[in-house]
């Protein structure tokens, strides 16, 4: 009777895990059962048409003042207005969360899915995406609120609440509680295990082997550290080491490439035909398709921005400041530089380093991204060997940074959407509990949690958007406001 209820009970976990495998590549891949049944992911579509409509409805504005989002930033380093962390501490925040593993793997997986074109929508999907970050930025300042204990809290759960009032209350609710699951699963739990991971490789290359709970445990510690402290902890730390690692991988990327830049051109010219369908991949490699490079770059930029997620929003809430539309500006900046720069600087690191790789048929390739025996970060961690000294060794670090700068910028997303659900006496626990999520992750396997998360991400995302568009008028008056 036992086993029969255990086998019940197994086979019926089984068929969760496999709807919410189909619902996740339905939404995020337009496949269902693997059989792709949508030209272009919903989610995609949504984000995408979004982006297009408030860079349209604002005349452009997002692109036109990249260069006075910058020069706002630099003066942001003193706040001026009300706010709890300065406008360059919101932005190294918000960084922190969006510049991390995406930045690295989901690069070498655009280009393994879409090939070198989806480099190009990569690059479209930022563009876009800056008129997003601007008007969800835009409007969480606008209606951000003071709570009795003196924190500020903001985001697309109290615009909805305070800009459509109490109808769209569940709507404010829906994202609070999407964003509290993918937080605690997606980001906390795999960020920890890719931690983990990271620590274990390096270990056993040195034939050293520990539990992976010892390198759980030391994350956790450091994490909780800085979490403790609240927002301003945060935005100090992020506010030091977000620009000291994104300026170190740049820098390390610049090198590589420096050093193989007789390469350049081609890959550039490879990144622009290939969007196109114009020609195959070079090296005798089967072209990919425009619908391939378009669904594997705009999927993967999105993902690594975070633009429309609703997330770098609740942080830019707590900026000094005293006009939301000059914090807009700054937050799209954000966007620019995890793909625009970041991301870019990987895909042509990618590109430009030469090698042999083993490739179909027992033959070899000249490029790692060809290879079908590497997958997502062995890509990269192949031809950052390949490039400089130490490369494999940079790379591992880098990872490791990025984990834990987002696993602290993250944590305070979530903290906020427990705040705004339960109240604010959740500050405190559930930073506890952010700790066990991460130690969860570093012993366990999470494929199960990060299809979830994937669904948890919609839960999040489309209810902000809904918000965004039905605010847009709100955007717009408060751009034509701007002083």
């Amino acid at each position: 009777m036992l086993a029969a209820v255990q086998g019940n009970t197994g086979g019926e976990l089984v068929n969760a895990i496999d709807w919410i495998t189909r619902i996740s590549d339905f939404l995020w891949g337009g496949v269902w059962d693997g059989a792709s049944i949508l030209p272009f992911p919903p989610m995609i579509a949504l984000l995408f048409g979004t982006g297009l409509f408030f860079m349209a409805r604002l005349g452009g504005r997002p692109l036109l003042r990249l260069g006075a989002g910058f020069a706002a930033l630099w003066r942001g380093r003193a706040g001026v207005g009300d706010g709890a962390i300065t406008p360059w501490r919101a932005l190294s925040t918000a960084l922190a969360g969006q510049v991390g593993t995406g930045n690295v793997v989901g690069v070498a997986t655009a280009i393994t899915l879409g090939g070198p074109g989806a480099i190009f929508w990569m690059w479209a999907t930022a563009l876009i995406g800056m008129a997003t970050a601007y008007a969800e930025t835009t409007l969480a300042v606008h209606f951000r609120e003071r709570r009795p204990d003196g924190r500020w809290r903001g985001g697309p759960m109290v615009s909805i609440k305070n800009g459509l009032g109490a109808r769209w209350r569940w709507l404010a609710v829906l994202f609070s509680l999407g964003a509290l699951i993918a937080a605690l699963g997606q980001t906390a739990m795999i960020q920890s295990n890719t931690f983990v991971t990271g620590v274990t490789s390096a270990g056993a290359s040195l034939d050293l082997s520990f539990h992976p709970l010892v390198p759980g445990v030391v994350l956790g510690a450091l994490v909780f550290a800085v979490i403790f402290g609240g927002l301003k902890s945060i935005g100090a730390v992020a506010g030091r080491l977000s620009p000291l690692m994104a300026i170190g991988y740049l820098v390390a990327c610049l090198v590589i490439v420096a050093q193989h830049v007789e390469n350049l051109p081609g890959a550039l010219v490879l990144i622009v035909s290939s969007a196109f369908g114009l020609e195959e991949a070079f090296g005798g490699a089967v072209g990919f398709g425009i619908i391939a490079a378009m669904r594997a770059g705009v999927a993967r930029g999105i993902a690594s921005n975070e633009a429309g997620q609703g997330t770098t929003p609740i942080v830019h809430a707590a900026a000094q400041t005293d006009n939301p539309a000059r914090q807009g500006e700054i937050a799209m900046t954000g966007v620019f530089i995890d793909t625009l720069i970041l991301c870019t600087m990987t895909a042509l690191v990618i590109l430009v380093v030469p090698g042999s790789y083993a490739g179909p048929d027992g033959g070899t390739v000249p490029f790692a991204w060809m290879s079908p025996e590497l997958q997502g970060v062995e890509i990269v961690s192949a031809v950052f060997a390949d490039g400089i000294t130490g490369g494999r060794w940079l790379l591992t670090a880098t990872v490791l940074v990025f984990a834990f700068t987002t696993l602290v910028s993250w944590s305070y997303y979530a903290e906020q959407a427990a705040s705004f659900l339960f109240g604010d006496w959740t500050a405190r626990p559930f930073r506890t509990l952010w700790i066990v999520a991460i130690l969860v992750g570093a012993v366990q396997p999470i494929d199960f949690v990060w299809k979830l998360g994937d669904i948890a991400m919609v839960a999040m995302t489309a209810p902000n958007l809904v918000a965004l568009l039905a605010l847009s008028p709100v955007v717009v008056e408060l751009t034509r406001n701007r002083r």
